[in-house]
């Protein structure tokens, strides 16, 4: 079973900088991605950013460009800068990490752009 813990959220003005990271343990052999969804109040959770174990990325197109997603394999961490942002990437976002088609949640960690 694979356990991950997000971190790095918190209250930025709008066009400001965060860092989100995402540090997975336990059976971390085998993870085939990672990636980071978000939830906004009333919204479904979308996906905002992933990366494969080849490091082949994926992004949401509201992101593009103004968000990075990386790993660091040596400590089983993902990250998500997240450059320019915006009122409207104020959500909770989680960190998901996918092991042979099972999926393991962080708790998630809020992040509120003000204007």
């Amino acid at each position: 079973q694979v356990q991950v813990v997000e971190s790095g959220g918190g209250l930025v003005q709008a066009g400001g900088s965060l860092r989100l990271s995402c540090a997975a343990s336990g059976s971390i052999l085998g993870i085939n991605s990672m990636g980071w969804y978000r939830q906004a109040p009333g919204k479904q959770r979308e996906l905002v950013a992933a990366i494969t174990s080849g490091g082949a990325t994926n992004y949401a197109g509201s992101v593009k460009g103004r968000f990075t997603i990386s790993r660091d394999n040596a400590k089983n961490t993902v990250y998500l800068q997240m450059n320019s942002l915006k009122p409207e990437d104020t959500a909770v976002y989680y960190c998901k990490a996918v092991r042979y088609s099972v999926a393991s949640w962080g708790q998630g960690t809020q992040v509120i752009v003000s204007s």
